[in-house]
């Protein structure tokens, strides 16, 4: 049975609507992350599925049970947002059980979660200190404690990383992760950055312009996106000039057959989509075509290579450290691709 069920979920703004129609389904115990550029919709649907805002149609349902009239706090919802939230008058301990308290805990019942969750999080010894006398990322541990405290059905989590440096950020994301398993709690997690979704999720929705465009584990979203949109959208993309004659694509020396039915047009002005690491270079001139080798950007393992061709196009390659060969220097070089990398989209 699916935990959680949005369906159709339509929300406007006087003339802008956030939300066109948009689905979704969350299994038990799932994170799905909500992924897509700022206005794309995505802390919409999160306010309304903690009934922070109303969609104007459409059901949220919980085991299929519609709580689209319920209120916020009788959904059983734990939510953690980008600012931490805290109440500064209270310290740690007090901010965690804070729903415990809302829910009539005894003292022995909070004292002994406030403990498992502060050991939880790795903030056993700081139970007793105020907001202001934690860093960031500590604040957002207990912001994280204090949302799981009460044992929500649902986690929602709106950008809670995106105030924290990156070094700490990859901390709490990791702690995120690891606490989410530990107790199995179905989790949605609100994101504009790719790499967080990516490496968070059990699958990742991207949405745009308020609707649903693709969902799916993250390693098939990358490698198999349903369209130009979600390719552009997850990872980088190369857009190389290209036109279709007798339904071939010509990209970098290879040959992409396009169906007769599709949208293109014969002689129209496409582009092809690949990859940075879908590209091979040879010294050699009967592998590919010609470019210009102008820069490598040396990143630890991965190295990105900038190459310009003949019409000006530059193209980067990605390719690990190692593989780059270790005389290679700025001039002429040769690049290739198999053509089942290649995808096409309108110019």
């Amino acid at each position: 049975m699916k935990t959680l069920e949005l369906q159709s979920l339509t929300r406007s703004f006087r003339d802008v609507k956030a939300l066109d129609k948009f689905s979704l389904s969350v299994n038990q115990g799932e994170l799905v992350s909500l992924l897509g550029p700022s206005g794309c919709g995505k802390t919409t649907a999160l306010r309304i599925i903690a009934g922070l805002d109303h969609q104007d149609s459409g059901t949220v349902t919980i085991d299929g049970r519609n709580i689209s009239e319920v209120p916020t706090h009788k959904r059983n919802m734990g939510m953690v947002f980008q600012q931490y939230s805290l109440f500064p008058n209270l310290n740690a301990e007090e901010n965690i059980v804070f729903g415990l308290t809302m829910r009539n805990a005894t003292k022995i019942q909070k004292r002994t979660r406030a403990s498992e969750l502060l050991d939880l999080v790795g903030l056993s010894d700081l139970g007793g200190r105020y907001p202001h006398q934690l860093s960031g990322g500590q604040q957002q541990r207990v912001a994280l404690a204090r949302a799981i405290a009460f044992e929500p059905e649902i986690l929602l989590l709106d950008e809670p990383l995106a105030a924290l440096d990156a070094q700490v950020r990859y901390q709490v994301r990791e702690e995120i992760r690891r606490i989410q398993k530990v107790y199995g709690i179905t989790t949605i997690f609100v994101t504009h950055d790719q790499e967080e979704a990516m490496s968070i999720s059990d699958r990742v929705a991207v949405m745009n312009q308020g609707q649903l465009e693709q969902i799916d584990v993250p390693q098939k979203l990358y490698e198999f996106p349903s369209n130009p949109t979600v390719a552009r959208f997850i990872g980088s993309m190369n857009e190389i000039p290209s036109s279709i004659e007798g339904q071939k694509v010509k990209v970098l020396g290879s040959l992409k057959s396009i169906a007769a039915e599709s949208e293109f047009k014969e002689n129209g002005d496409i582009v092809a989509l690949v990859r940075p690491e879908a590209i091979s270079l040879s010294n050699s001139s009967l592998e590919g075509v010609p470019g210009v080798l102008t820069n490598i950007s040396f990143l630890g393992p991965i190295s990105h290579l900038y190459i310009n061709l003949d019409d000006g196009t530059e193209i980067k390659v990605s390719q690990s450290s190692h593989q780059v060969p270790r005389d290679i220097k700025d001039g002429k070089i040769f690049l290739s691709i198999n053509s089942d990398s290649v995808m096409v989209a309108n110019a």
